[in-house]
């Protein structure tokens, strides 16, 4: 008999029949992983890094992302997805204290600066990496970005965020924090800048890299975007030539209804993340009616939504891991991220109290995930801490390979998502766990990629070519469908 563990900590038993049932049923649908990743300690289980075998505390070096990238792409990986914050948790008792001593995503490393060193041990595996829009001018950040695409040969990828921490702002001069709909105001010209930089600037055939003539680029073909907006100005030129993808397949995280308006515009896979199976599937129902709102195409994107596995060779085995896992997660680093993400001081109320939705300018969809997206389930605060302190603001599915090969096919299926950004538990044994064990059985099912693409990211995810598809939004911006937009008018005069 089959048991897996969604972390509450209730254990649901799964009879004999159901599953049997299951597996007759012949569902192929592929899955997809990400690794979710932070370079920092402390990622999603706040409190594991005390674990003897956990490796976080290695963030600083290079073996520890290299050692992780050739884990990941043994295991056919789509990518490792690194989130980023710039600030710190401080919500919380309105103080760093339980952030500072628990190690709660501080301290964080820049996320783009470990890229390379991983690219240089792998072929196949992306890497999404994220940045805000708030905190950093978009003529540099496309320079970076189009050096990270040249230097993994295509296979960058980029997280959009707009950021919640008020810690940040203020480190950058703000009196206080932006509110969530203008960041997303700010965020939808900052893309707009990108595309003229990334898609508009040089023309496909500009490189000419002629040695004989002595003629790099035919400098007639690499146009300054003149860009004049509310936000940003920006006259020149992309200073990089086109890299392989141009534009970065582009990531975005937000699941309110203004970031899903944002996603739906611009995103080409959707990052989800919430505590039931209930609650995924609202987010991603609602994702992929805004899209076909837009009039995208509602499977033109990827959605993965977040959770942590706990397996091994039995169930037993597997529950036992997690039962000990358990005695190193941190209530009050729970608090400390749930207070972060949220917006709301958990502090002021107590343990028993039961969760409320009450709107900040953070992560508006985080509290709504607990508080109206899963009717069925009523939270109160201590639960929230137990529950983020071993896997963050996820699922956790616990047991044999077998096991949770069926909840992550059922979860795929009833939710309507794509894939899944695997939080780890124990750097990197999590990630090793689900290569050893999960990874063969999904592949025996025929749910999971055994061989990869070639080509880009984007090649791999979509197999299309490198580049965004002429019905992406950022494909409007480059030269020659201007040129063509201009031909069509003059005809039509």
């Amino acid at each position: 008999m089959a048991v897996f563990v969604i972390k509450n900590p209730n254990i649901f038993l799964l009879s004999s029949l159901k599953i049997l049932t299951f597996q007759q049923s012949n569902m192929t649908k592929q899955i997809r992983f990400n690794a979710f990743e932070m370079n920092c300690i402390a990622h999603q289980s706040p409190g594991l890094w005390r674990h003897p075998l956990d490796r976080s505390t290695e963030y600083k070096d290079l073996e520890y992302w290299t050692d992780l990238a050739q884990i990941l792409e043994r295991g056919k990986f789509d990518g490792i997805f690194i989130a980023d914050v710039l600030g710190i948790y401080d919500v919380y008792h309105q103080s760093a204290e339980h952030a500072l001593t628990g190690a709660v995503q501080v301290p964080v490393n820049d996320p783009l600066q470990i890229v390379p060193a991983m690219a240089a041990v792998t072929k196949h595996l992306g890497f999404g990496v994220t940045t805000s829009t708030s905190f950093e001018h978009p003529y540099p950040f496309a320079r970076r970005m189009s050096t990270l695409d040249h230097l993994t040969k295509g296979r960058a990828g980029w997280n959009i965020v707009t950021s919640y921490l008020a810690s940040g702002s203020k480190n950058l001069g703000l009196k206080t924090q932006l509110s969530h709909d203008s960041r997303y105001d700010i965020a939808d010209e900052y893309l707009d800048v990108l595309y003229k930089l990334w898609e508009g600037s040089w023309e496909q055939d500009a490189v000419l890299r002629d040695k004989e003539k002595g003629i790099f680029a035919d400098h007639s073909k690499v146009h300054p975007i003149n860009h004049k907006g509310q936000y940003f100005n920006v006259p020149g030129i992309h200073i990089c030539e086109p890299s392989p993808q141009r534009t970065p397949v582009l990531y975005q995280a937000g699941a309110s209804s203004r970031g899903q308006t944002f996603a739906s515009q611009n995103a080409e896979c959707v990052f989800i993340s919430a505590p039931t199976k209930a609650a995924v599937k609202k987010l991603a129902q609602g994702i992929r009616s805004r899209l076909a709102e837009e009039g995208r195409d509602p499977r033109s994107i990827l959605i993965y939504t977040m959770l942590s596995i706990v397996v091994d060779e039995t169930d037993g085995k597997a529950q036992a891991k997690f039962k000990e896992y358990q005695q190193y997660g941190s209530y009050h680093g729970g608090l400390t991220l749930a207070s972060g993400w949220s917006g709301v001081d958990f502090s002021q109320f107590n343990a028993q109290d039961q969760v409320e939705y009450i709107h900040t300018d953070a992560i508006q969809s985080m509290l709504d995930s607990y508080a109206k997206a899963d009717p069925e389930r009523v939270w109160t605060i201590a639960e929230i801490a137990k529950f983020i302190s071993v896997g963050g603001n996820g699922p956790v599915l616990v047991g044999s390979a077998a096991a949770v090969a069926d909840r992550l096919q059922e979860w795929a299926e009833d939710t309507d998502i794509d894939g899944f950004n695997l939080a780890y538990i124990l750097a990197h044994k999590t990630f090793e766990d689900v290569v050893e064990f999960v990874v063969p059985e999904l592949q025996r099912r025929g749910a999971y990629q055994t061989e990869y693409a070639q080509g880009t990211l984007r090649e791999k995810l979509f197999g299309q070519g490198p580049l965004l598809p002429e019905t992406h939004r950022g494909a409007s911006f480059r030269h020659h469908s201007k040129q063509i937009k201009l031909e069509a008018a003059l005809e039509t005069a």
